[in-house]
C-alpha cells in the first residue's frame, strides 16, 4: 500500500544499493587484474594497482659499465656512466654496494669498492668510479639503489603469455584448444535440448510427465558422481580421452538444465500459434524450425551464456576426459594452474594469463546479456 505513484519505497533503495554493491564487488577486482597485466614485476611487488598512475619507490640491483670501458685520466683509471637504461627517469634516494646495506649511502656520497677504488653515485643515477690501479674482471660492479620510478605500462606480459616459445608461458595454444572444447560443447547440447524441449512441451506421447520429472531430478545430481563411470564407458566404446569425449561429457552434464529452460519457455508460447500452424498443414518439424526456434531465441541465448561460461572455466571435466596430441590437458584453466605452481612469484604473468582467460566470457556475456533475464524467467508467470 505504501508504493504510491511518484514515491519509491525503502525496499527499492535497498535493492538498488545491493545491485550497486555487487557491481562494484565484481568490477573492482577485474579492473585491478586488467591494470596489473600491463605492469612490470617490480611495480606489482612495490605498489598496488590503484597506485599505478603514480611514481613508486623500488629497490633495484644495477651494474656499472664493464672494466673494458675504463679510461686513464690524470693518473687514475675512470669509469663513468648512468646506472639506468637510456630514457629512464628515476630519482635515487639511497644506494649501497652490498646487499646487506643497500641504503648505506646518500646520493653524492662516495663508497670504497672491495676490490679497490671508489664510486660516487648522484640522485640521477650518474656514477664515477676511480682507481689508481686498473679495474679488472669481466663485469661491472653491482650497485643497489632505492629509487623513485615513474609509472610504466608494457605489452611484454601479453607477448610472453601468448607468443613465447616457452611452453610454460605460452597460452596461445591453450587459448585455441579451449575454444575447440567450448564451442562444440555449447552448440551440441543446445541442438539436442531444443528438439527434446519441443517434444516435451507440445507433443503428446506416453511417459512425457515421467521424462519431465526425470529431467528435473537430474538437475540436482552432482556431476562428480558420474565422472568415473562415464570415463569407463568412453574407454569401453573406444572414444577414449579426447575432444569427442569431453564434448559428450559437457553435453550430458548440460542437457538437464538446457531441456528444463527451453521446455519452460516453449510451453509458455501461445497455443493458438501452434494449432493454427497445424491446421495450415505444417509438419512438426516445420513448426519447430520456422516458429518455435525463432521465438525461443531468448531462452537459447540464456542457456548458451551459462554453458559457454561453464565449459570455458571448467578444469575438472577437462582433466578427466581430455588429453590432446601433446599428451597433456592443454586448456587455459589447466595452464593457469601450472603457472601458479611454477611461477608463484611472477604476478605479472599470472595477472595477464587470468585476464586473457576471462576476456572471452566477458565478451560473450555482454553481447547476449539482454536475453538472459527473459530466458531465465521463461515459464515462471502466466
Amino acid at each position: 500500500m505504501s508504493d504510491i505513484a511518484g514515491t519509491k519505497p525503502a525496499l527499492r533503495w535497498v535493492v538498488h544499493a545491493s545491485v550497486l554493491f555487487l557491481v562494484v564487488l565484481w568490477v573492482v577486482p577485474t579492473l585491478g587484474l586488467l591494470i596489473s597485466s600491463f605492469r612490470t614485476a617490480d611495480q606489482i611487488a612495490t605498489s598496488g594497482w590503484w597506485r599505478s598512475l603514480f611514481p613508486s619507490e623500488q629497490n633495484l640491483t644495477l651494474r656499472s659499465a664493464a672494466p673494458d670501458t675504463q679510461v686513464l685520466k690524470n693518473g687514475l683509471y675512470v669509469i663513468e656512466g648512468n646506472l639506468f637504461d637510456e630514457g629512464t627517469k628515476a630519482t635515487i634516494s639511497k644506494w649501497g654496494i652490498s646487499s646487506r646495506a643497500i641504503d648505506a649511502f646518500a646520493p653524492g656520497e662516495t663508497a670504497e669498492l672491495r676490490k679497490g677504488g671508489t664510486i660516487t653515485v648522484d640522485a640521477a643515477g650518474n656514477y664515477r668510479m676511480e682507481n689508481p690501479d686498473e679495474f679488472t674482471g669481466s663485469r661491472g660492479s653491482r650497485v643497489f639503489v632505492t629509487a623513485e620510478l615513474p609509472p610504466e605500462f608494457t605489452l611484454d606480459n601479453y607477448h610472453k603469455v601468448l607468443l613465447a616459445e616457452d611452453s610454460t608461458d605460452s597460452m596461445g595454444r591453450a587459448f585455441f584448444n579451449t575454444l575447440t572444447v567450448t564451442i562444440p560443447a555449447t552448440i551440441i547440447p543446445i541442438l539436442v535440448a531444443a528438439f527434446a524441449a519441443y517434444a516435451l512441451a507440445w507433443m503428446d506421447f506416453p511417459g512425457r510427465a515421467l521424462i519431465i520429472a526425470a529431467v528435473v531430478g537430474l538437475l540436482v545430481v552432482p556431476l562428480q558422481l558420474a565422472l568415473i563411470p562415464l570415463l569407463k564407458f568412453h574407454l569401453n566404446i573406444g572414444i577414449g580421452k579426447g575432444y569427442l569425449g569431453v564434448w559428450m561429457a559437457h553435453t550430458g552434464f548440460g542437457l538437464p538444465l538446457a531441456i528444463y529452460l527451453l521446455r519452460n519457455y516453449m510451453a509458455g508460447l501461445p497455443r493458438d500459434l501452434i494449432e493454427n500452424a497445424r491446421v495450415d498443414g505444417a509438419t512438426e518439424f516445420q513448426i519447430f524450425t520456422k516458429l518455435i526456434l525463432p521465438l525461443s531465441f531468448p531462452a537459447l541465448a540464456s542457456f548458451a551464456i551459462f554453458q559457454f561460461l561453464w565449459t570455458w572455466n571448467d578444469l575438472l571435466v577437462a582433466k578427466v576426459f581430455l588429453i590432446d596430441a601433446s599428451g597433456q590437458t592443454t586448456v587455459m584453466t589447466n595452464r593457469i594452474v601450472e603457472l601458479l605452481g611454477t611461477r608463484g612469484g611472477n604476478w605479472e604473468i599470472l595477472a595477464t594469463a587470468a585476464f586473457v582467460s576471462i576476456i572471452v566470457p566477458l565478451i560473450v556475456f555482454f553481447a547476449m546479456q539482454k536475453y538472459l533475464v527473459r530466458g531465465l524467467l521463461a515459464g515462471s508467470v502466466k
